[in-house]
């Protein structure tokens, strides 16, 4: 009697704990069995695998085997990988789609758990395969793409060339705040006197704006650089520079400090994007601000131009000589009355063409919260130029022309 009980525990078959996991082409199974050894793994043709391995599990070392009847068919070929703690092993679907269970019978097997370490619902794993695809597609796009020997060089000229504007801007923007502070509306009147130079400085430095697109170190166009540069400098070196009347009005202060308010946020965005980093709350701020910003930073210019026009008028400054019989001379106030027509005009139309560009970068759910986890956005590192002012959702298959889209800026904006 004795004899029979203990060949009935001999014989008794042994099964280890066995985790399973599927993607809708793969299935993964994990095999509690350490220092397994004598590994018999096999696929049958009725479509169940077989498992027979000498290793120590739930009851200790001894020789283990399960047997499992896949609900779909599977591929023939079987990998698996043995360590000191487990066996890992992955089979392939004959057809990729999502099983409702692993086993044919409806019924689990005892021995069968998830392996919720690596569990996945269905529209995870779509977004996982989704995201292993664009990784792919990306690669491949970026494998073909000619190395730029001097990507190093040009990425570190665009990061100092923004560092520089953010520091001379932000010199500006902190000099008229504490001023404004200490001696409230008197300190507008002699904004230009105590901030003009830098001023000029980084409006001169703003010239490599439109020289950047002809050397090719960025992709947007030359023109729109061109007026957006010019547009400030008219501002700047005409109406305040060249007309010491204008040079104490209080307008100048309003202009200096949206210039400086809006590029504070604009240039350390560019920055980021230089080595390939985003914040997202400086996101947020550099594409939401212009919406007050833009518009009254038209006005102030405005303003500006419309009390310059009775001092050009009186001094003749820049007047066009005209033949006797026509007059002594044709004032410049008419060409600056032509400007102001257009400087309106094209407030209505940036400001649609900023508002979709908004839209393009910050998705809808996002707007309410600058600071939600689920804005995603890549830069590429030469998205860098304070010019290039679209989102960059894709790497492009060009590393300096990384948009889809060329935006143009005003000189506000």
């Amino acid at each position: 009697m004795s004899m029979s009980s203990s060949s009935s525990v001999t014989m008794q078959t042994l099964t280890p704990h066995v985790y399973w996991a599927q993607r809708h082409g793969d299935i993964f199974l994990r095999v509690e069995l350490s220092d397994a050894s004598n590994l018999d793994i096999s696929l049958q043709e009725n479509n169940t695998l077989q498992f027979r391995a000498q290793g120590h599990g739930a009851k200790g070392d001894n020789e283990y085997e399960f047997s499992l009847e896949f609900l779909e068919a599977v591929r023939p070929e079987v990998s698996h990988r043995s360590t000191q703690r487990q066996v890992d092993i992955k089979i392939k679907k004959q057809v990729e789609r999502w099983w409702d269970r692993l086993t044919l019978q409806e019924k689990k097997p005892l021995f069968l758990a998830p392996d919720f370490d690596r569990w996945l619902d269905e529209s995870d794993a779509e977004m996982e395969l989704q995201a292993k695809e664009e990784k792919i597609n990306r690669i491949s796009v970026e494998s073909r793409v000619r190395k730029d020997p001097y990507l190093g060089l040009k990425r570190g000229y665009l990061f100092m060339y923004n560092l520089v504007q953010f520091l001379g801007f932000s010199w500006i923007f902190v000099n008229m705040t504490v001023r404004l502070f200490i001696l409230g509306q008197d300190s507008f009147y002699d904004t230009f006197h105590t901030t003009a130079d830098m001023m000029y400085f980084c409006q001169m430095m703003a010239v490599l704006e439109v020289i950047n697109p002809l050397l090719g170190l960025v992709k947007t166009g030359f023109f729109p650089a061109m007026i957006q540069v010019a547009g400030r400098n008219v501002i700047l070196f005409v109406i305040f520079g060249s007309l010491e009347e204008m040079q104490n009005k209080s307008v100048v202060f309003f202009v200096f400090y949206l210039w400086s308010t809006i590029e504070i946020f604009r240039y350390p965005f560019y920055m980021l994007a230089c080595i390939g980093t985003e914040w997202k709350l400086l996101t947020w701020l550099r594409y939401s601000l212009w919406i007050p910003l833009y518009p009254l930073g038209v006005v102030a210019e405005a303003v500006a131009v419309i009390q310059s026009l009775p001092i050009f008028d009186e001094t003749l400054l820049f007047s066009f000589p005209l033949p006797a019989l026509l007059g002594h001379s044709l004032s410049f106030s008419y060409t600056l009355q032509l400007y102001l027509v257009l400087m309106f005009l094209g407030l209505f139309i940036n400001f649609r063409h900023l508002y979709k560009q908004r839209a393009a970068t910050i998705p809808l759910e996002e707007k309410e919260s600058p600071l939600s986890d689920r804005h995603v956005f890549i830069v590429h590192p030469l998205n860098c130029s304070p010019l290039q002012d679209e989102a960059a959702h894709f790497f492009s298959s060009d590393c300096l022309h990384t948009h889809t889209h060329t935006h143009t800026h005003t000189h506000t904006g």
